[in-house]
């Protein structure tokens, strides 16, 4: 059945660079148009990300300039095809990321689409191709976990670092996780094996004493500033590695001298939105080992906060502060 498309929806708009609590609610915002190999998707849910703070800070590289629709990631129902999109129905739900989430309709890349997997709803597959494409990028085809090895996960209780706690375990992995004291015991109950306050005055020697001051295999780092400097302090020297994907916290130097004389490991940069267009085969062998491990039960159906369109400034506002935990999403 054809679904009726009105002209005009309501969004969130950033007006400026001054951070998430100028975004406005606006309800004259135009419908967009599916171009050539794109698809109009209703959405029903879209989910909130760090990066979305940056961008409203005017902090992200290459974000949009204001005035925007913000968002970028959402799930909801196809209504309309642009040219030469094939094998995908109005009708069909899909997960997926573009720009301008943060409203009631959105344009999508045809070629980007996941399926919703069978039985679960829109909102609890949010974060499939971010936050645990991301977690399972940085631990295996970039951080090469092995069996047996320690994995320091930083910033434990957000989004990432929960798919990473639970991936890093089943892979066989020693945890050690840091998150606020708060919030200790949501990241024990997924199989970290020792959390740690991360505002402790002495954190690297706490995760040193943890390792026999061996120190860790592996680093998954999201935070920036002095975490990201407890990071390399801790990582295993010549084989340890540090995978870096955020900077919650700020911008972290390391010149190539400390390389040579303090710290001799393997530094990685990650950009999932990069890995998926520079690396198109292993990141369909991702979403491969994660459709599998969703069916394995690994990868269970995610159960976000939801808010209101119009509580997502307050919902940003939270995230930035730091007193969310887990997934957080936008209910049009």
């Amino acid at each position: 059945m054809q679904t009726t498309i009105p002209i005009t929806m309501r969004a969130l708009r950033q007006p400026d660079f001054e951070g998430p609590q100028t975004m406005q609610l606006v309800d004259n915002e135009p419908v967009p148009t599916p171009q050539r190999g794109e698809i109009l998707l209703r959405v029903t849910a879209a989910g909130l990300n760090f990066a979305d703070v940056m961008r409203a800070r005017g902090s992200y590289h290459d974000g949009p300039k204001p005035p925007f629709i913000a968002g970028f990631e959402a799930a909801g129902e196809v209504v309309a095809l642009g040219e030469d999109v094939t094998g995908i129905d109005v009708g069909q739900h899909f997960l997926g990321v573009g720009y301008g989430a943060f409203a009631d309709y959105m344009v999508m890349s045809a070629d980007g689409l996941v399926p919703i997997p069978a039985g679960w709803r829109d909102e609890q597959a949010l974060g499939l191709v971010l936050n645990w494409a991301t977690a399972l990028a940085a631990l295996k085809p970039l951080g090469r976990l092995a069996k047996g090895e320690t994995v320091l996960i930083q910033a434990a209780a957000g989004g990432v670092g929960q798919a990473a706690v639970k991936l890093a375990k089943y892979y066989g992995a020693r945890v050690i996780a840091t998150a606020s004291a708060g919030k200790h015991e949501l990241v024990s109950a997924l199989g970290a094996d020792h959390v740690i306050d991360y505002r402790n005055q002495d954190l690297a020697g706490d995760i040193r004493a943890l390792t026999g001051a061996a120190g860790v295999d592996l680093v998954l780092e999201s935070v920036g500033g002095d975490a990201f400097a407890t990071s390399l302090a801790v990582t295993k020297p010549v084989s340890g590695r540090v995978v870096i994907f955020g900077a919650a916290n700020g911008v972290a130097n390391l010149t190539n001298w400390q390389l040579v004389f303090q710290h001799q490991i393997h530094v990685i940069g990650l950009h999932i939105g990069v890995f998926s267009q520079q690396a198109p085969a292993q990141f369909a062998q991702l979403l491969d080992e994660l459709f599998t491990l969703q069916a394995a039960g690994v990868y269970p159906p995610g159960e976000p906060t939801l808010y209101s369109l119009e509580d997502g400034a307050k919902a940003l506002g939270e995230l930035e502060s730091g007193n969310t935990h887990g997934k957080l999403a936008l209910r049009p």
